[in-house]
């Protein structure tokens, strides 16, 4: 056997092996993380899906981490060219992430169990992929939060100042339409009837909705960070006016029409109707924006 036969052979018979050994190590290892995951955190996704299903004012849950495991997707030929340099500081992030874990857990508080998860996604990309890896995914994993319903202390303390803003707006531009109304609070008195401006009716529903189509909507077509950000804040006035007007739309119906069809399939029509509006609202203020920036871009010599 000559020279270069004998290197190879010695390549077909060193070089492989030692490959698939160290892919089989590694399937290994990371089917193990998967297992402990799974073991750790299968009843607490469970239960996130029951809220999904059960609450609407978190139904966007489904579409969080489907849009986040979709952006990782188109960005998979640029994250394939970053070099991986594990950092040890991870496992800091990894033991502070089982920390709220088990805060949660004993603590009863499902908020601190569900973002413990989202951290733990984090410090194990910073511990086997790098720093540099995880700031290129910082959106999508960011992305995540807005998935997780927030605790119900926060939740009742944002609600009722939306019912408050809502009824007070509503009682106003009532009013100005001719509409006698004396309100109380979040009770609106027609001489029909009595509106009870509910936590269903805060608006919360359709501003966390509508924030999270504004995340979405401006990742597919507004490629400036900055308009991005001015877009997701936009959403949150868009969502209270629409609901306002919903409450308003409401008021005249039970005072010209029916106070019966005031409430009922009518009244939830009206609440997709206007989320609908508040879409539009959303769209032609993003077109408002580019049309400004055109406006006031350098032109070209």
């Amino acid at each position: 056997m000559s020279h270069s036969e004998s290197e190879l052979a010695v390549s077909a018979a060193a070089a492989p092996p030692g490959r698939a050994s160290g892919d089989t190590t590694l399937w290994w290892q990371g089917g193990a993380l998967l297992l402990l995951l799974v073991f750790l955190y299968f009843d607490i996704l469970r239960k996130l899906a029951v809220d999904w299903y059960n609450d609407p004012n978190f139904s966007h849950g489904f579409f969080v981490p489907a849009f986040s495991a979709f952006v990782l997707w188109m960005d998979r030929k640029r994250l394939a060219c970053i070099p991986i340099k594990p950092s040890w500081s991870g496992l800091v992030v990894v033991v502070g992430a089982l920390a709220i874990l088990i805060a949660g857990v004993l603590g009863a508080e499902l908020f601190l169990s569900r973002t413990s998860l989202i951290f733990l996604m984090a410090g194990l990309v910073i511990l086997f992929l790098g720093w540099q890896h995880f700031r290129a995914m910082l959106f999508p994993w960011a992305c995540l939060f807005l998935g997780v319903p927030i605790p119900t202390i926060v939740f009742n303390q944002i609600t009722f100042p939306l019912q408050l803003l809502a009824s007070q707006f509503a009682s106003s531009v009532l009013s100005m339409l001719g509409v006698p109304v004396f309100r109380e609070g979040n009770i609106l008195t027609l001489p029909a009837m009595q509106l009870d401006v509910a936590e269903a009716c805060s608006g919360i529903r359709s501003l966390m909705s509508l924030g999270t189509l504004a995340v979405i909507y401006g990742y597919f077509l507004e490629p400036r960070i900055g308009r991005r950000v001015v877009l997701a804040l936009a959403s949150i006035p868009i969502a209270m006016l629409a609901n306002g007007f919903r409450i308003v739309a409401t008021g005249l119906t039970v005072h010209y029409w029916d106070p019966e069809k005031g409430e009922g399939i009518f009244h939830e029509f009206t609440g997709l109707v206007i989320f609908i509006v508040a879409l539009v609202l959303l769209f032609g203020f993003h077109g408002l924006m580019t049309w400004v920036g055109r406006l006031w871009a350098p032109k070209k010599a």
